[in-house]
């Protein structure tokens, strides 16, 4: 009797949390086809880590979408006129929706991944939001992806048919700390990830992401193999 892995599809950004969740899926032996959205952000450093995650990965396709998300401005991430937080208390992280906000990102990027998931007849769609460590974004909350799994529903001929196509988030209810753990188990090659919000030679060790992945590592206890222009001086190994 021949098995059929089922098939998944993975929005990989190239930070942590896509690389671990993919790496979860491949875990949960499905097939994975990688998604990554090149959505307008002002460096591409984040779609080079993807791309090297989803060749170490073996997937079975690595689809790279180009959407400009330049021209409807609105966040730091896309317009260079906007200021990217830096240097800010990790405790206020979260408190407010910051500046890095992509409006309806989250949603335009799964109702991609919704139609890839139809065309190609997968089961379940892969995404790395946690409403733990997260930056207060909305579309990061579970309020927000268990409805959109009741709009996948209703708006897909495989949910009018009674096949589901899950969106699965193993990570929500996960720290960063934790998140990294489970990596490291699974072997995820975080040197090859990219969290820092601007694209220099090194990790600016001063954006929300930088400091959030830092005290990840450090709760961990375990060293970010990649390398920071600054380290805060709280950030002990």
């Amino acid at each position: 009797m021949i098995f059929m892995k089922n098939k998944a599809v993975c929005l990989i950004s190239g930070g942590i949390d896509s690389s671990v969740t993919a790496y979860l899926a491949k875990k949960e032996n499905y097939l994975v086809y990688a998604l990554t959205i090149n959505y307008g952000q002002q460096h591409k450093k984040e779609i080079i880590s993807a791309k090297k995650i989803a060749k170490l990965l073996r997937a079975e396709d690595h689809i790279i979408l180009n959407i400009d998300f330049k021209k409807f401005g609105g966040s730091s991430l896309t317009d260079k006129l906007i200021e990217i937080e830096s240097n800010r208390n990790l405790d206020d992280i979260g408190k407010n929706i910051p500046s890095t906000y992509v409006p309806a990102r989250n949603t335009v990027f799964l109702s991609l991944a919704l139609a890839y998931s139809e065309a190609i007849d997968a089961d379940a769609i892969f995404i790395g939001v946690t409403s733990t460590d997260y930056s207060g974004y909305p579309d990061c909350r579970k309020k927000y992806i268990q409805a959109f799994q009741q709009m996948a529903k209703l708006a897909t001929k495989k949910g009018i048919e009674g096949k589901t196509i899950n969106i699965k988030t193993p990570l929500i209810d996960k720290s960063k700390a934790e998140i990294i753990k489970i990596g490291l188990d699974l072997k995820v090659p975080f040197k090859n990830t990219w969290s820092c919000y601007k694209g220099e030679k090194k990790a600016c060790g001063r954006c929300d992401s930088c400091l959030l992945r830092l005290r990840g590592f450090m709760e961990s206890k375990n060293k970010d193999p990649i390398k920071y222009d600054f380290l805060p001086n709280w950030y002990k190994i």
